[in-house]
């Protein structure tokens, strides 16, 4: 009977633990996993997305002016906090998913994306502590974001068994890039009724995703303890910040420049988080558990996939931006949309890219298993090249279905890209070091969205600075405007005008401001219709256009160049034959440590390994 007594507490601890195996779990378990983590996926995905198309409602809600130059760090940090927090933290929340169970980081992750959403719907005060509040709470959200990032993916590689595990992976992935196009559409349609709803839409979702992932969501994968690499961790997330910041700040004016790359501050940040991130890399050859494992890029098709990989990112990471300008701040009111209504319209306007994206990503995916990767990603960024050429060769004032052709090919380019990347990078590494090179990949493309939004602004205010200024100054002249008023308002921060675009502000009755009250009727009518300024931008921003996407062209191409030089053969040789527990760990976005503990199972069952006394079971009940 003490026996018995002592026996007792086990099943309360494993129900505590929530570990099952797959065969308890059902046959159905599987698609249980991945409908909850794909949602999980798309709501955080729609919301690091929804802000940019709502921002104009979101600080008229606030009653705050985010062109006012005291005023332009709430606007950047609304932009970017989401995203800033996210790149820096899926990899250690990854990693904390592998010691202390996916699932339960997993829900976490929900549980304070949930809770995030309600605060920042329940805003109640004006002015720049309603910014403060909800970029706090934003950040928050991207917490929670980043937990639902880290860990779903590994969560469905421990369900799914190894021939199904691509449909699983691609129907999440799918998800995740298609929710940052369609957080536009919603936000666009959301914002103008109500301000809030952008964020209390998550809620009902957030709540039902809680619950469901707490009821029925289990960890199945075998785990190791290990020492957590915290000065691997901490060196990385200081670095990253470091960077990402200055990359943040470098788009604000500084003293008489436009911009602030030279600011003491912006140079700080860059040098200093340079010189900590290899600090970073030093450590992680010294320590026995690294978060990352650097010897990776001894594999050509890991190391020239990422460097594709990093190229299409930054390439395409600002293209939404720059869509959303010359679709709210020209093309919209050129066509007598008013400015009040040019986000609903900008997001809607954009859909085609979607269209494209989810009509050729599973399809590439699919053929890419059949037929090799390699012509599939280059030729993917070879065509998203030739549509920045063609976005650069139409007019400002464009033929809509001439634009929408070009961002349904754009669409089709990155998703013939995305998949096949993702899989030759996967592919060519062994089961024993999926983990670590999966969470340095997801780590690459998080940070290139950052620096991409950072350069495609900088190129974008260094073409317009060359001409608006004079163009600027003439168009309020010739309406009445005088000298000292013109001369002054043609030399505000280009940022700001850019940012007037950008927000589907009436820019000239923000910029002007009082200066108005002393013209004609006629004048005033002619400056604030939606004629005056689309007109007066078109020049200038065609020249900033052709600066930015030009940059992308040369992203593009590199990063096909880069995608020829995957798929060589011996590969798989140039990794360790083993891998550390914390490369282990630092399984982020493929879960490569459940398919490499069953494999690692099967072969002790084989060979008379420690796991060859066990009863043969399938391969998934080992995970």
């Amino acid at each position: 009977m003490a026996n018995h007594l002592l026996e007792k507490p086990a099943e309360p601890a494993e129900k505590r633990n929530r570990t099952r195996s797959l065969e308890e779990l059902g046959p159905n378990y599987k698609w249980i996993a991945l409908s909850n983590t794909t949602l999980g996926m798309l709501i955080a995905t729609i919301n690091s997305s929804i802000v940019l198309i709502a921002l104009p409602d979101i600080f008229k809600g606030i009653k705050l002016n985010p062109l006012e130059s005291q005023n332009t760090s709430y606007l950047l940090w609304m932009m970017m906090g989401f995203l800033v927090v996210t790149a820096v933290l899926v990899v250690s929340f990854g990693r904390l998913g592998d010691m202390f169970g996916r699932a339960k980081m997993y829900n976490i992750g929900f549980l304070v994306f949930t809770v995030s959403s309600i605060f920042l719907a329940a805003t109640w005060f004006d002015g720049s502590k309603a910014a403060i509040w909800l970029i706090f709470w934003r950040v928050i959200q991207g917490v929670g974001g980043a937990f639902l990032m880290a860990n779903s993916s590994a969560i469905l590689t421990d369900a799914f068994p190894q021939h199904q595990r691509g449909l699983a992976l691609g129907i999440n992935g799918v998800a995740a890039i298609a929710g940052s196009f369609l957080g536009l559409l919603v936000g666009g349609v959301l914002a103008p009724i109500d301000w809030n709803l952008i964020f209390l839409v998550s809620v009902p979702f957030g709540v039902v995703g809680t619950v469901w992932a707490y009821m029925k969501l289990h960890d199945t994968g075998v785990r190791q303890k290990a020492t957590m690499d915290w000065w691997g961790n901490i060196t990385f997330a200081v670095g990253l910040i470091a960077i990402l910041v200055g990359i943040t700040y470098g788009i604000q004016p500084y003293g008489a420049s436009n911009m602030g790359w030279m600011s003491p501050m912006v140079l700080s940040c860059l040098i200093g988080g340079v010189a900590v991130l290899a600090v970073f890399a030093v450590i992680e050859t010294r320590v026995s558990n690294p978060l990352f494992n650097l010897s990776l890029f001894k594999n050509h098709s890991f190391l020239y996939g990422n460097i594709a990989n990093l190229m299409a990112s930054i390439g395409r990471g600002g293209l939404q931006f720059i869509l959303i300008i010359w679709l709210q701040g020209i093309w919209l009111p050129q066509h007598g949309y008013d400015y009040t209504r040019t986000p609903l319209w900008a997001g809607i306007y954009m859909v085609p890219m979607t269209i494209g994206f989810l009509l050729s990503a599973p399809v590439s995916g699919y053929l890419s298993d059949k037929v090799g990767t390699k012509w599939f990603t280059t030729s993917g960024l070879f065509i998203t090249a030739a549509t920045f050429a063609a976005l650069i060769a139409i007019p400002v004032d464009f033929n809509y279905w001439a634009f929408a052709v070009i961002l349904l090919i754009n669409g089709i380019g990155m998703g013939l890209f995305a998949s096949p990347n993702r899989a030759e990078v996967m592919n060519s590494l062994p089961a024993n070091a999926r983990g670590s090179g999966a969470g340095m990949m997801t780590t690459f493309q998080n940070a290139a969205m950052v620096l991409s939004i950072g350069l495609f602004f900088s190129l974008m205010i260094a073409g317009l600075s060359s001409d608006l200024p004079s163009a600027m100054s003439n168009g309020l002249l010739s309406h009445g405007v005088s000298p000292a008023d013109a001369n002054q308002v043609a030399n505000l921060p280009t940022v700001g005008i850019l940012f007037a675009a950008f927000l589907g502000y009436n820019p000239i009755k923000e910029l002007v401001g009082p200066h108005l009250d002393t013209l004609s009727q006629t004048n005033q009518d002619t400056l604030t219709g939606l004629k005056f300024f689309p007109h007066l931008i078109s020049e200038p921003f065609s020249n900033g256009l052709s600066a930015a996407f030009t940059f992308a062209i040369v992203c593009c191409i590199l990063g096909a160049i880069a995608s020829l030089f995957t798929g060589r053969a011996g590969d798989k040789a140039a990794i360790e034959p083993h891998e550390s527990v914390g490369e282990e760990l630092a399984s982020v976005s493929m879960g490569g440590v459940a398919a490499r503990d069953a494999e690692h199972s099967e072969k002790n069952s084989d060979t008379g390994g420690p796991d060859s006394d066990r009863p043969h079971r399938p391969e998934h009940a080992y995970r």
